[in-house]
């Protein structure tokens, strides 16, 4: 791992990052983490509120009308629920390998193991657990082919955290390809065939989303952005506005093909495909208004906590399932 030389970092920080090597890296004084249990320190380190990104897997399968059968519902639920225990067993081999550094953010250092109040240790083992379990069970009780893909997300994840991170551009498409994996998964799990459409609307979606990403970390980090992740130092603002822009254009394009190529099948309701080109423009132009003002570093956190992006999405969502499931003339 490559780390910054301590006589680069500001004084104030060197002189935080000081006191904190001084205290054998005890967890952080303020009260709010000293009375975490051993417990809630381990759910933290999980980070359930990042499950949502799992909701991915139902999209090939609800697009494809065949959630309202049994089997694939059932499968597509323990699709999420193999993704919410291994991307859990990747953030903790992630908190594991990238302590150090993350002691050096000033919201980071708040982790768990970066606080001292897991241990890299026991945080590793969880990790490696999770994932184990999470890939057998998946080969086992939903597919075999769903190894593959499972398999290829904790191999890009572990190289991300590893050196990929480290590398322009490559470390942006690393981070997005594990939303489009998630999605390919959901398809994977119960036999739907995926439209190119729809993956390249997944693909850049998700490029899209990290970029704001990015954009957020480069202007809540500031100049000592580069001390956390070297490839900030490389980034500009004018840069990660272009990768949004490409992105998203590139998402709403796609997604409209993809609507009236739907709608072009007979017997299905196209109209509602096409009316669900309206709100999805809206939900990309209003993630991209929160992303201009500084936001998204969380994306799970701008999707929990923007009422009017989650009205929107359930209104696309209506109409989308209306293009599915509308047991009109057939």
């Amino acid at each position: 791992m490559k780390l910054t030389p301590i006589d680069t970092i500001c004084p104030a920080r060197r002189l935080n990052l000081s006191l904190m090597l001084a205290a054998n890296l005890g967890p952080d004084p303020n009260p709010q983490f000293q009375a975490r249990t051993h417990f809630q320190a381990i759910v933290s380190t999980a980070r359930p509120k990042q499950w949502i990104k799992n909701v991915l897997v139902f999209a090939a399968p609800g697009a494809a009308g065949v959630l309202s059968h049994g089997t694939k519902l059932s499968q597509s639920v323990a699709t999420f629920l193999l993704f919410c225990a291994m991307a859990s067993g990747v953030y903790f081999l992630n908190d594991s390998l990238d302590a150090a550094a993350d002691r050096l953010h000033h919201t980071k250092r708040f982790r768990p193991v970066a606080n001292g109040e897991l241990s890299v240790s026991l945080a590793t083992t969880i990790g490696v657990v999770l994932i184990i379990v999470s890939l057998l069970a998946g080969s086992i009780f939903v597919t075999p082919r769903l190894l593959f893909v499972m398999g290829t997300y904790v191999v890009i994840n572990i190289s991300y955290c590893l050196w990929l991170k480290h590398e322009p551009v490559v470390d942006m498409v690393a981070v997005a390809s594990g939303f489009a994996l998630r999605a390919i998964a959901g398809g994977i799990a119960t036999g739907v065939i995926l439209s190119d459409w729809f993956l390249i609307v997944t693909m850049s979606g998700s490029l899209f989303m990290v970029a704001g990403k990015r954009h957020a970390e480069h202007v809540d980090l500031g100049v000592e952005r580069a001390s956390h992740r070297s490839t900030l130092s490389q980034y500009s603002l004018a840069y990660l506005r272009y990768v949004r822009a490409v992105s998203s254009g590139v998402t709403l394009t796609a997604y409209c093909l993809w609507a009236f190529e739907k709608a072009a099948h007979p017997g299905d309701q196209s109209i509602f495909f096409r009316l669900s080109i309206v709100p999805f423009l809206i939900i990309v132009l209003r993630y991209a208004l929160i992303l201009d003002t500084g936001k998204g570093g969380a994306p799970e956190e701008i999707v929990l906590g923007d009422r009017r992006l989650q009205i929107t999405g359930l209104i696309w969502l209506a109409v989308f399932l209306l293009g599915v499931y509308w047991p009109g003339p057939r």
